[in-house]
């Protein structure tokens, strides 16, 4: 914690206040009353005018605030001889920055524990020995051993060397239970090992690692501003004219001139200015604990206000890893040449289908050759060539174009084909089965509980594939066949917005781009999808959309609290001053009160601990009704 002589130092106008507020207090107890109305009115005077440079360079730019109700009050206070009250409304004013650092300090705890732990040093190891060298985290090269000793943490993605290792993720996933890998198990950086040294291949550089790429995406949330905050600077003008008119009416019924200054002394800016972006800044903060990585407060304001929801299908509804069932070859083709050919060529392909068809392969004993030339057509399939042979593999219309006799394939639920055709001759189909998310029905029906009504599937699968998940989750509209730029036609033509779009993979980002919010699978999806999404899922777990929802309904709904307990009270106790009820001085303190009721209201953003330990959406009640935690 900040000691209090570094905190005098970054406020100088909160020491410079303090400064006076003793001197003048020196100079009363010796009796130089009339000293203390000069050194107070005068600084108050100074202060004043320093807040109304800031406030005509802000009008100027187009930003209205309520900086002129400060401002008036003050100089009131002033021309009244109430000097006390004057210096006790600078202390609040020079003393709102002190109050929002600190409440927004606590507000992003978790964002920050993830940039200051950011992994710095590696230990490689030779292929043969023991020695550790102690490198740089950023000169770690793909392939390196590495050892990651009790406690530390691991600096760079990679697969686990030793049998059995314990890692704790819960700054990268929220999950407070440590996980328990295998030999050949992905272990993500930024993980903390647990009780015993391991060694560890690196996959990835710093760089391109997932600790990396989340400190990345919590620098680019960090600084941004959320769009109900210029709403509360919205509320500035009305606020303003309330505030002057109850002034005015009380002098001009009183004939006090006093009675104006009392008002306005109840009547500052720094429940609108402080509270909602603290709100916002623990939403966000909350977010992160939740594996839920938020590209600024607006995106939290979206997501509250969303009507309909878009889902990619492979790797988002579905788990993405189908697994090969049957290969059904065309005469005169036999199956182990289907397979070996069709995973030669799709070694050239980023489909997510592609890594299924290469370990059916490997797994039968078949080998996979290096093409001459290959090319992939996005979303549609591969054309590779092998000498004199040509081979193309992927969906039933890429391929008929090479060979028109190409025939379905008959599935049942859950199955999908890919399709190849050998020298312009159809050579059958490879059958896969994609699972879907035990989860993903129930994260459907908790979108809806939180007034995501309307949702919709586009997918660049084939129709009857798409029809047969969208069967299993209840999903009634589906749109398949379709490119990256048809989904991005179809989702700007959506009337009932916002629209929120889940995806994940490289052809997803086009479309995430354009959605009013963007949600990324990052867990296994691509950087791609990552970077142009507006919200990052770091976990393998679809309710988490639904969990981003409900803290943005819960962010947006204690920031407005916020902002109307702070405008609720003054304006109660201005009505209550201008009946002579509440005098200068006590009303500049009662608006102490105020501001502080104000900002702790909005730090209840930051949420509970409990919320941190649902990791997913639970099955519907007997009701039909989703358990959703909301915090």
């Amino acid at each position: 914690m900040p000691s209090v002589p570094s905190l005098l130092r970054r406020y100088p106008f909160v020491t410079a206040t303090l400064v006076v507020a003793v001197v003048g207090l020196v100079l009363w107890t010796s009796g130089a009353t009339t000293q203390v109305g000069w050194l107070f009115g005068g600084y108050a005077l100074v202060i004043a005018a320093v807040q109304l440079v800031g406030m005509v360079k802000d009008l100027r730019s187009g930003n209205w605030g309520i900086d002129i109700l400060a401002i008036t009050a003050i100089v009131a206070t002033v021309v009244v001889g109430e000097y006390v009250a004057s210096i006790l409304i600078v202390l609040m004013l020079t003393g709102g920055e002190a109050l929002e650092d600190f409440a927004a300090n606590r507000a992003t705890r978790e964002l920050n524990a993830l940039l200051t732990r950011a992994p710095q040093i590696a230990h490689r190891l030779a292929d043969a020995g023991d020695n550790a060298e102690d490198i740089a985290a950023t000169s770690v090269m793909i392939g390196d051993l590495l050892l990651v000793r009790p406690a530390e943490i691991v600096p760079v993605d990679g697969a686990l060397v030793s049998p059995e290792a314990s890692f704790d993720e819960s700054s990268l996933t929220g999950e407070s239970i440590p996980v328990t890998k295998q030999a050949g198990d992905a272990v993500m950086s930024g993980a903390i090992n647990g009780s015993a040294a391991v060694t560890v291949r690196a996959t990835a550089t710093a760089k391109n690692s997932q600790y990396q790429r989340i400190v990345a995406l919590v620098t680019e949330a960090s600084a941004s501003k959320a769009p109900v905050v210029r709403l509360a600077d919205r509320y500035a003008v009305p606020f303003t004219i309330v505030s002057l008119l109850i002034a005015g009416v009380a002098w001009l019924v009183s004939g006090n001139p006093v009675r104006f200054a009392e008002v306005l002394v109840l009547a500052t800016p720094c429940p609108l200015l402080i509270a909602a972006p603290v709100a916002f800044l623990g939403g966000m903060s909350r977010a992160a604990r939740n594996g839920v990585i938020v590209k600024g407060g607006g995106v939290l304001e979206t997501l509250a206000r969303a009507r309909t929801v878009v889902f990619d299908k492979t790797g988002t509804l579905t788990t993405g890893t189908p697994a090969i069932s049957a290969v059904n070859p065309a005469p005169p083709f036999g199956a182990d040449e289907v397979l070996a050919l069709a995973a030669s060529a799709e070694q050239y392909s980023s489909h997510v289908l592609a890594a299924s068809v290469m370990r059916a392969a490997r797994d039968a004993g078949l080998n996979l050759v290096a093409a001459d030339s290959a090319s992939e057509v996005a979303t549609f399939g591969v054309l590779a060539r092998f000498g004199t042979r040509e081979v193309a593999v992927g969906k039933l219309s890429f391929i008929a174009s090479h060979a028109p006799e190409a025939a379905a394939a008959e599935l049942v639920g859950g199955e999908l084909a890919i399709y190849i055709a050998i020298d312009g001759r159809f050579a059958g189909s490879i059958i896969a089965r994609d699972s879907v998310r035990s989860n993903a029905k129930a994260t459907i029906a908790a979108l809806a509980a939180l007034g995501v009504k309307r949702n919709l599937i586009l997918t660049g699968d084939a129709q009857t594939t798409a029809d047969q998940v969208a069967d299993a989750l209840g999903v009634t509209e589906v749109h398949a066949d379709c490119l990256p730029g048809d989904k991005v036609d179809l989702v700007r033509g959506i009337a009932e917005r916002p629209v929120i779009m889940v995806g994940d993979g490289v052809n997803d980002a086009p479309v995430l781009a354009v959605a009013d919010v963007g949600i990324a699978m990052g867990a296994k999806g691509s950087t791609a999808a990552s970077e142009s999404a507006d919200v990052v899922i770091l976990v393998d777990d679809i309710s988490r959309t639904a969990r981003a929802v409900a803290i943005g309904h819960d962010t947006v709904r204690v920031a407005l609290q916020s902002i109307w307990l702070g405008i609720a009270l003054s304006v109660g106790l201005m009505l209550v001053a201008a009946f002579g009820f509440i005098p200068a001085t006590a009303g500049a303190l009662l608006q102490e009160v105020v501001d502080l009721a104000a900002i702790l209201n909005a730090l209840r953003a930051i949420g509970g601990r409990r919320d941190a330990h649902v990791q997913r959406v639970p099955a519907p009640t007997r009701a039909g009704t989703p358990d959703v935690a909301v915090g």
